[in-house]
């Protein structure tokens, strides 16, 4: 039954990262419960509710209503849980903190992860998409990203990045494939990455809970609308379906809110 609902989710055109989040959500309710009925369904997202964040139970309930679509039972759809919003961003690395970090990373002779930091930070690319980027996207200074549903987002390499880039790739003889590869020459996988920056993160004496690679996406954002107000081109360049998911970028982080209280109310 699982497989069909994989095959049904794959005909639907869903992105292979939501196919197997859907499918292990499927699978994980399926291990606690034998029978899908309603009983069992709310029971399950009550376990999630103690569990997990507001954000990653919606997104599981989004997954079983597929799956009870899927069987053609709609009446047991779950209602999704209400997100209350902060009305400050969290857990996002201050450009100061980018800046050390990076130098750092070139410093200590870490090259390759002073270019993946500086390619997220400056392209504002999602992690998946930055281990898509080759030689010769560096040498035309941009990628097009293109979803299933046909449409196309280009990510821009700035000059700055593109000029130091070249050098480093002619340095290691790479002029097609992949510029971020793990020790066996092939691609390099996301969860490694995240998982490496995190261990530098620590090592340096840095809060690791601000660094993580979706962390200098949100960098690009914050840094961008305060060098050029655009809002809308940010929401094109980042690939916002609606502007109003880019205007998060307009609040403040919880430590700059924190430092503005500090030195305005003297009261």
């Amino acid at each position: 039954m699982v497989k069909k609902f994989q095959k049904f989710l794959e005909k639907n055109e869903l992105a292979d990262n939501t196919i197997q989040a859907y499918v292990w959500t499927v699978n994980n309710f399926l291990m606690f419960y034998e029978k899908i009925n309603k009983g069992n369904l709310l029971a399950y997202k009550g376990w999630m509710i103690e569990h997990y964040k507001p954000q990653t139970v919606n997104s599981r309930i989004q997954a079983l209503n597929k799956f009870l679509e899927f069987l053609r039972r709609d009446r047991l759809k779950l209602k999704f849980i209400r997100v209350q919003h902060k009305n400050f961003l969290e857990n996002v690395i201050s450009n100061a903190d980018y800046v050390f970090f990076k130098n750092r990373l070139k410093n200590d002779g870490l090259i390759e992860w002073y270019f993946i930091v500086w390619f997220l930070t400056a392209t504002g690319a999602r992690i998946s998409e930055l281990v898509q980027i080759k030689a010769e996207h560096v040498e035309a200074g941009y990628i097009d990203m293109y979803s299933k549903s046909g449409k196309v987002r280009r990510l821009y390499i700035p000059k700055i990045l593109r000029n130091e880039a070249t050098d480093w790739l002619k340095c290691r003889n790479i002029s097609l494939g992949y510029i971020f590869q793990n020790s066996f020459s092939e691609q390099i996988s996301p969860r490694a990455i995240g998982r490496q920056l995190k261990i530098f993160a620590a090592q340096y004496g840095m809060n690791t809970k601000v660094i993580y690679p979706h962390s200098f996406r949100h960098r690009f954002a914050k840094n961008f609308l305060e060098k050029f107000n655009d809002i809308s081109l940010l929401a094109d360049l980042m690939g916002h379906k609606s502007i109003e998911t880019t205007r998060i970028y307009l609040r403040r982080t919880a430590g700059e809110q924190q430092k503005l209280i500090d030195r305005i109310v003297t009261w």
